[in-house]
Order: C-alpha cells, then structure tokens, then sequence
C-alpha cells in the first residue's frame, strides 16, 4: 500500500497534476490572469478532489464493475454542484468571474481518474488524503501561474481580493508601479501557455540537477 508520505509526493510534486499528468489545463490556462482567480478555482478543485474520493473509497464495495464510471461521475457532478450553489451563495462576485470553469470541474481529467485510479482501490484515509494532496498541488499551480502572469500583465497582486475576502480587502492589493503599462501578452492565452511551460521547466530543471552535479571527488588517501 502507498504510504503517507509517497501520497503527499506524489500530490504536491512528483505526480502533480498541472506539471506532470498535465491534467485540467483547460480551466487552469483560462482563468489563472489573476492570483485571485486561480484561489477561487483551485479551492473549488481541492474540495472537489477530497469529497469525491471520500465518497468513492466509501462506496468502493458496493459498486459493480460495470457502472462504477458512471457512478463516480455522478457523485463528482453532485459534489460540484454543491460547490457552485455555495460559491454563488457566498462569492457571487467571484463566481461570475469564474463562469463555466466551476461546473466543468465535473470533465476535469484528474479528478475521475484519482477516483478510478486510487480512490476506488484504497481506504478511506489515503483516498481523502490523495485527494487533498492533488488538490493542494493543483492549487499551488493555479496560484503560482496566476500570480505571475498578474504581476507581468497588470504590475499588481492579489487585485479585486475583495472578490473572494470581502469589502475589506481591497488594502490587500498590491500595486507595484502606478505608472506600468502591463504586458497585455500574459494576460491572453498565449502568456498562460508561456508561463506554463516556464514552471514545467524549472520543474524539470530542479529534479534533474542531482543527476547534472559531479559527485564529489574521494576525500580518502589513495592506496600505496
């Protein structure tokens, strides 16, 4: 059985969704031209990830082989449909920013195959905990990738915060030169593929650095 920490790795680093499966690029290259944007969309992703495993690995034993697909759709359409009545309820505002992308939640690749792929062949603790991970990595893209591109596109941070914390966080936003002009480029389609691609690669970058480094030479006395 996967352990703890292997499941924690795998969500956050080595099999993390965006970098490596490259799964549910399509709401993350959509909505990440702000920080705010990718947080809201992330958080909706990670609850997603955490009740649909649960779920699944709860009802693992019950579901025949023929229809288990079928099943573990529906019980992720239900869990975001829960999600996006909640969002509506509570980020109205945010929620119309984000559109489409919080009920196509339901198509996202990573999500119906962490239910087929673990969550439907392990407990109930690691499903929920693999669920959390992934989620966590996914989000940790969406926020990264959504900061960089509002700093470059807009020369600001954490803009329209009070879409997501309130009336009162609009001193959250950061505003690092009155005078830019922004870089309409990062803001459109084409600067999210570039700033993905630029995270993929340092991801890369950073895990084949052990393998580029000389080992260090031999501290001991040659032999006479």
């Amino acid at each position: 059985m996967t352990t703890n920490t292997e499941i924690t790795r795998d969500g956050l680093w080595s099999n993390n969704v965006a970098l490596v499966q490259l799964l549910g690029l399509c709401p993350l290259l959509a909505v990440t031209s702000t920080l705010v944007n990718g947080i809201g969309l992330g958080l909706a992703t990670l609850i997603t990830l955490v009740l649909s495993n649960t779920i699944v690995s709860l009802i693992r034993g019950f579901v025949r082989k023929e229809v288990r697909l079928p099943v573990f759709v529906l019980i992720i359409a239900s869990v975001v449909t829960i999600i996006e009545l909640g969002m509506k309820a509570l980020f109205y505002d945010l929620y119309l920013v984000l559109g489409i992308f919080i009920p196509l939640i339901v198509t996202n690749c990573a999500i119906i195959g962490r239910a087929e792929g673990f969550a439907s062949r392990n407990p109930v603790i690691p499903a929920a905990l693999d669920g959390l991970m992934m989620g966590l990595g996914f989000l940790a893209v969406l926020a990264l990738l959504g900061a960089m591109r509002e700093i470059i596109g807009f020369g600001t941070l954490f803009s329209n915060a009070e879409l997501m914390f309130g009336a009162g966080a609009h001193s959250l936003t950061i505003e690092f030169n009155p005078d830019y002009p922004g870089f309409l480029l990062a803001v459109l389609p084409p600067g999210a593929f570039f700033g993905l691609a630029l995270l993929i690669a340092a991801k890369n970058w950073f895990d084949l650095r052990p393998a580029r480094d000389p080992a260090p030479a031999s501290t001991l006395p040659e032999s006479a």
